[in-house]
């Protein structure tokens, strides 16, 4: 899909800080920008007031999210697995059911998603990843399981999908576009720091780049040790063998209550 293709965006969790920076990036690429976020958060977008449109509350939502992706050419969506409702799935099958058919779908979450089970992770992070769930789910704050079962559904769809999974985020100015891989653990990936201005610069880029669908890119920050190493790859990431598996065929069907 081109550039000239991308007219209307939808950004479900605009008012968070990677949506902000979403919301910042589309709009400065011309794009007619819609944002969903829970209706207590508006005044978070305070700074684009005549800028965008603003659909208050709950991201999954169907009704909702209906409403805020009418027309648009992309949708970009933060998986957040907040409190043990599945948030996270909701909003995921919400995107799914209502995006127009052909839509580019890009949706964000963390290096703990895997497509394929080929990614290697370091065993500190893979004992982090288990403390949080449990203390998510203790606390009834997070449910990371959840994101996980949303990214499972996002796969098996038979849309137009990109899921980007980041490494660890910082603040600071851009260092331009992250670089990728499909599995964690690729060299081009060691350095596990990444901007979160150049995250949802990746998640915006990836509206208008056809070799993404159907990918799920690990993202690392171009300046790190890793992908200075890897620079001279062809696109700025580390090669890679093998094919993209191939998704399960069916699209999922509206979620139940």
């Amino acid at each position: 899909m081109g550039t000239d293709r991308v007219k209307r965006v939808c950004i479900v969790g605009a008012s968070g800080k990677l949506g902000q920076y979403m919301v910042r990036h589309a709009l400065e690429r011309g794009y007619e920008v819609v944002g969903v976020c829970r209706e207590r958060s508006v005044p978070k977008l305070a700074a684009f007031e005549g800028r965008m449109t603003v659909v208050p509350g709950p991201t999954d939502d169907p009704e909702v999210i209906r409403r805020a992706v009418a027309g648009c050419d992309g949708v970009l969506t933060v998986l957040v697995p907040w409190g043990v409702r599945q948030y996270a799935s909701g909003t995921a099958q919400a995107v799914l059911d209502h995006a127009r058919p052909g839509a580019r779908l890009v949706f964000s979450c963390g290096w703990h998603i895997t497509r394929d089970g080929k990614d290697r992770y370091r065993r500190g992070f893979t004992t982090a990843v288990r403390i949080a769930a449990r203390l998510g789910r203790l606390l009834r704050y997070v449910e990371i399981d959840d994101q996980v079962e949303a990214c499972r559904r996002v796969f098996a769809s038979d849309t137009r999908w990109t899921v980007v999974r980041g490494s660890s985020l910082e603040e600071g100015e851009s260092q331009g576009l992250p670089v990728w891989s499909r599995h964690v653990g690729d060299p081009v990936l060691s350095g596990n720091l990444t901007r979160r201005v150049d995250f949802a610069l990746f998640m915006v880029e990836a509206l208008t780049d056809d070799t993404l669908v159907r990918e799920a890119p690990a993202i690392v920050g171009r300046l790190t040790p890793g992908a200075l190493a890897h620079a001279g790859a062809p696109g700025g990431r580390a090669p890679e063998p093998e094919p993209a598996p191939e998704p399960a065929p069916g699209r999922w069907s509206r979620r139940r209550s």
